[in-house]
């Protein structure tokens, strides 16, 4: 299954009031950096028009006839390929698809209006109603396939939430989307996927309120990676130091996830990692490596269960192999990569 660009999504949540949201749309502005941010000025009201065509679709969608309102605006769209408010048919013609249920063609339509008509006051609205498509693909929405739900859209939904974060840089929707898929992946168990987002959310956005519980989920995620001691143990060695990070930063939350058990359950599985790699050379004979190993186990973790059989081993070992310099002390063996962040 190809998942794709999720590092630079975003978003989070549900539309309040969607069935008019393009009615109170909010202000933003370009930044000149790649990055969009809320108006702090009301815009520049333009002269609103007059179409008793696109208010009476208004009106039929407001009263749940979205069969007759698609149809009013197909055939107005058609007829008006150049009217200067075909930016409001358009999104109207999206919010009649997205009630019929076809959640696709919602999502083409306000496609078209972002494409063509990037400076209208529905370009946001239009993003926003692409976003509801999205969530509600994420929670199960199926597509039609000979007019049966059966069709899951995970894997487009994010899709999706890409695109969206790519016309909105920087943008709290952007941040939502990004996060949005960062939680589905954690929830569908892909894990490697949603350390990979989740750790993206923490650079890109570093100030959001978010970021908490984006560390302390980036470290269960690398956790449950870890396979067992016949693997390669770097996510087991990300997770504790992200859990020791989340420790410091942030002392409360660590104390309701239980965050020092977890990280004591760590460093019995790495005693459990360094005791089968120890073991590992004593059974094909490389017994200095397997001292070596057996010593820095110890030292490491003294009081796990790994550490008494590896003094039961080192008793075995041949007296040249238990000559070798001792190991460095504990503090000076790189035990992870550094928590990523500020």
């Amino acid at each position: 299954m190809v998942r794709t660009a999720f590092l630079f999504v975003a978003m989070l949540g549900c539309l309040a009031g969607a069935s008019r949201a393009w009615a109170q749309p909010k202000s933003w502005e370009y930044g000149g950096t790649g990055q969009w941010k809320e108006s702090q000025t009301a815009p520049a009201s333009k002269p609103v028009l007059s179409n008793p065509t696109l208010d009476r679709a208004e009106q039929m969608l407001d009263a749940r006839r979205a069969d007759h309102a698609h149809d009013l605006l197909l055939d107005w769209l058609k007829k008006n390929p150049v009217a200067p408010d075909r930016d409001r048919g358009l999104l109207l013609l999206a919010k009649a698809y997205f009630d019929n249920g076809d959640r696709i063609w919602c999502f083409y339509q306000c496609d078209e209006l972002l494409d063509n008509y990037p400076d209208s006051k529905l370009y946001f609205p239009a993003l926003e109603l692409q976003y509801r498509v999205a969530e509600e693909f994420l929670k199960g929405y199926k597509k039609r396939f000979l007019g049966l739900p059966i069709i899951d859209m995970g894997d487009e939904a994010i899709e999706m939430l890409f695109r969206i974060q790519e016309r909105s840089p920087g943008s709290p929707l952007a941040e939502r989307a990004l996060l949005r898929s960062a939680d589905y992946y954690y929830h569908t168990f892909e894990y490697d996927l949603a350390a990979d987002a989740y750790g993206a959310f923490v650079r890109i956005y570093p100030r959001s309120p978010e970021v908490p519980m984006a560390r302390l989920r980036q470290a269960f995620a690398n956790n449950a990676q870890f396979r067992g001691p016949k693997y390669d143990a770097t996510p087991l060695l990300d997770a504790r130091a992200q859990f020791q990070d989340v420790q410091v930063r942030y002392p409360e939350l660590a104390e309701k996830a239980n965050v020092r058990q977890l990280i004591e359950d760590i460093d019995g599985q790495l005693a459990a990692k360094a005791y089968y790699d120890a073991d590992f050379y004593r059974r094909t004979f490389q017994y200095k490596a397997a001292v070596f190993l057996y010593r820095q186990l110890i030292q490491s973790y003294p009081n796990s269960r790994d550490a008494q059989l590896a003094k039961r081993q080192l008793k075995d070992m041949p007296a040249w192999a238990l000559n070798q310099p001792p190991p460095p002390p504990p503090a000076a063996i790189p035990t992870s990569r550094p928590a990523e962040g500020p």
